[in-house]
């Protein structure tokens, strides 16, 4: 029941911080820096930083919130929360300053050290995605609300793969056993091509280079609740506030549980991104 009453206020959250990012991205009417690991930020991730915020601590403002933009608590301060907000106001700050229009806003609730409850907004596409636990994955776009599954794969189905538009592709080739029957679909922001997988549009996204837990929070939950998984490549689980830096370590988005994933994906050390 909790969950229940705050998925609506979230999504409205949400909405409210992707119109903003998109009336910021058609007029053009933002500001461009480099943060210390040399990512860019924009005055328009800062301005729905403060929407979010904002609709978060009325909503609840007992718990507190952990976003990318914002300064972050030390671990000692944090690591004994049981629960609380992890946001990235702006998931695509480089697909945003290209002008792709594959950015998105991503909010998430986490409980006990496990995403309970996440909402992506695609301002572009006019499409929201979210879920809470135990009560399934939805995409809804306009009106319209479908549940969402992870494709059913079966042998010898071409198996496809979400790419980044902005990196090489050839370190993701160099880890699978094999290229043959393989499909690559490139799209902008982290949690887009999650999302796909958990729409059943894509069987899998490999994520590697920095990340930190924002980006994976909100889509931990809906891949999920679709019916897939997010490990990192040594195929363990994520885990969450238990770092300094909250760096993901490189991840795989991976949809039908049947399939062979580690005949079809080379695992290797798991790399921890302390700049991320």
């Amino acid at each position: 029941m909790f969950l229940s009453r705050l998925l609506d206020p979230v999504k409205t959250a949400a909405r409210e911080a992707g119109a903003e990012l998109w009336r910021l991205y058609q007029s053009g009417d933002f500001q461009q820096q480099q943060k210390a690991d040399l990512s860019p930020v924009t005055s328009a991730d800062l301005a729905a930083n403060r929407i979010i915020i904002n609709h978060l601590s009325e909503l609840t403002p007992n718990i507190p919130i952990i976003s990318e933009e914002s300064h972050l608590v030390p671990l000692a301060q944090r690591q004994d929360w049981p629960r609380y907000w992890l946001i990235d106001p702006m998931d695509g700050t480089q697909e945003f300053v290209a002008r792709s229009g594959d950015f998105a806003v991503s909010v998430a609730l986490v409980e006990y050290g496990w995403p309970a409850l996440g909402v992506i907004y695609w301002p572009k596409e006019d499409i929201m995605y979210y879920a809470s636990r135990g009560n399934g994955a939805f995409k809804q776009q306009r009106n319209l609300i479908n549940r969402m599954k992870v494709n059913h794969h079966q042998a010898g189905d071409t198996l496809k793969i979400a790419i980044s538009r902005r990196q090489p592709l050839q370190p993701i080739v160099d880890l699978l056993h094999s290229t043959e029957h393989v499909e690559y679909i490139a799209l902008g922001s982290c949690s887009l091509k999650s999302c796909l997988v958990a729409e059943g549009k894509a069987d899998c996204y490999m994520r590697l280079g920095p990340t930190g837990e924002w980006d994976t929070g909100a889509v931990h939950v809906i891949v999920e609740e679709a019916g897939g998984k997010i490990l990192d490549s040594e195929f363990t689980a994520l885990s969450y506030n238990q770092r300094d830096t909250l760096a993901n370590p490189d991840f795989m988005v991976m949809g039908q549980a049947s399939i062979p994933w580690q005949q079809l994906v080379k695992s290797r050390p798991t790399q921890r991104n302390l700049t991320a």
